[in-house]
């Protein structure tokens, strides 16, 4: 029941967040289940609109599926700007700080977002926290050149590192051939410091922790969608 519920929120505010592009526009496509609902919501109004917009995936697996819903694409460098971009998150907390990147498109998706007007993040109520890292892994795309080395200076400061593999136990690596190491922290309660030591590692492309990359909030119920503007403190519940 509690899943028919979430899959209700996810919905209805997969809906808002396609409802918030117009005509023209360039727009950030987002990676995970929640990106894909928004991705079918637009691909709905690309059909019974004819609303023409160009999509800029942040994976592969968003690009097939914007493809076969009709959104036209380009790769970013194509576009000389973004006006939106619509994405979920598996943490926020109250001041907008956020966790990406279970779904391994991290280091895309971050150049995508940090290059749009607008950045909206999808999400249902169980994302939202007081602290991040209580119940989720900061990934970390990495090197494939010196991943055990890399592994280890990321231990010096992470409580927990983990390889991310596939199901047949070699490494997993992202669209642009890059390997995960998914951290732990015993507490984040400073993630822009966290997020430059981390970046001062050799061999670590960027990190999933999403600073500044937030604008506009979309909280998805069963019965309506709660929207949050940057600037102002989230209460969590």
């Amino acid at each position: 029941m509690a899943d028919r519920a979430n899959d209700r929120g996810k919905l209805e505010a997969a809906k808002v967040a396609a409802s918030l592009v117009q005509e023209g526009m360039a727009v950030g496509l987002g990676s995970g289940t929640t990106a894909s609902m928004v991705v079918r919501a637009l691909g709905e109004r690309v059909a019974t609109e004819g609303l023409k917009i160009i999509g800029v995936p942040t994976s592969v697996a968003t690009a097939v599926l914007a493809h076969a819903v009709g959104i036209p694409l380009r790769e970013l460098d194509d576009v000389n700007a973004l006006d939106i971009n619509l994405d979920g998150a598996d943490e926020i907390d109250p001041r907008f700080a956020m966790i990406k990147g279970r779904g391994g498109a991290l280091l895309r998706e971050k150049i995508v977002a940090s290059s749009a007007r607008l950045r909206v993040t999808v999400i249902t109520p169980e994302k939202r926290v007081e602290q991040l890292g209580r119940s989720a892994a900061v990934p970390v795309e990495v090197s494939v050149i010196g991943t055990l080395h890399i592994e280890r200076r990321l231990r010096e400061i992470a409580s927990e590192t983990t390889l991310r593999l596939l199901p047949d136990g070699t490494p997993y690596l992202t669209d642009g051939g890059n390997r995960i190491i998914d951290c732990r922290f015993p507490v984040i309660d400073d993630p822009a410091r966290l997020d430059a030591a981390l970046q001062l590692i050799v061999g670590v492309f960027d990190t999933g922790l999403f600073l500044g990359l937030c604008d506009l909030l979309l909280v998805g119920q069963p019965d309506r969608v709660e929207r949050f503007e940057s600037g102002a403190r989230m209460t969590t519940r």
